[in-house]
């Protein structure tokens, strides 16, 4: 079936643009990709949006790179191509979400939004466990050597997995490191959330 979708989506491209059989094949196109149950879906409140703006991008960049980077068969299936387009655009709106929620909160305790806060099941979300594996791994030690000042064991590598869901309580975590959470929260904000959009830059989810 991908092979058949990527091999209609070339045919496309012999239209001429603008022409009524090109915006024909596009819409059969897209119905077909539809109806193949093949591309990325999740249950997010902004899905759909995310999904509109992966229809227009496939229009204006299948066959000329308009907006973004044209349509290539031969690095992968035109589902992979929109698949790692609307991912990026879920990315988007998540993190909007999250910065609309940070807008609205206290400066401190309990009631701080963490990037991860609302991340999907890692059936849903992988970039999950793969978080999860890059803190653990933590191969040239950095997070591990980035800590709160005279608290070596507080640290970026104990943060970041303590916050990941099921997240541990800003307030439980002070208790735990007799710390006070504002200091926890603060520093998470500043030294552990950039490595985690590092991160994630680099995994192709920001």
């Amino acid at each position: 079936m991908d092979d058949e979708l990527s091999e209609f989506a070339c045919q496309i491209c012999q239209f001429p643009p603008g022409s009524l059989q090109r915006r024909q094949g596009l819409n059969r196109l897209i119905q077909a990709i539809i109806k193949s149950g093949k591309l990325w879906w999740e249950n997010t409140p902004y899905y759909e949006d995310a999904l509109q703006k992966t229809w227009l991008y496939l229009c204006r960049n299948l066959c000329q790179p308009k907006t973004g980077k044209q349509y290539d068969p031969a690095r992968g299936t035109v589902t992979t191509w929109l698949d790692y387009y609307l991912k990026k655009r879920l990315k988007d709106f998540w993190i909007e979400e999250q910065e609309k929620k940070n807008r609205c909160v206290f400066p401190d305790g309990d009631n701080k939004y963490d990037p991860l806060d609302t991340v999907p099941s890692p059936q849903r979300m992988p970039i999950l466990e793969e978080t999860r594996n890059w803190a653990e791994t933590d191969s040239d030690g950095e997070l591990r050597r980035t800590h709160i000042k005279g608290r070596p064991d507080l640290n970026c590598q104990v943060l970041i997995l303590r916050r990941l869901p099921p997240q541990t309580a800003w307030k439980e975590l002070a208790a735990e490191f007799n710390c006070p959470d504002s200091t926890l929260a603060n520093f998470y904000i500043r030294q552990c959330r950039p490595r985690l959009r590092k991160f994630g830059e680099s995994q192709g989810y920001l």
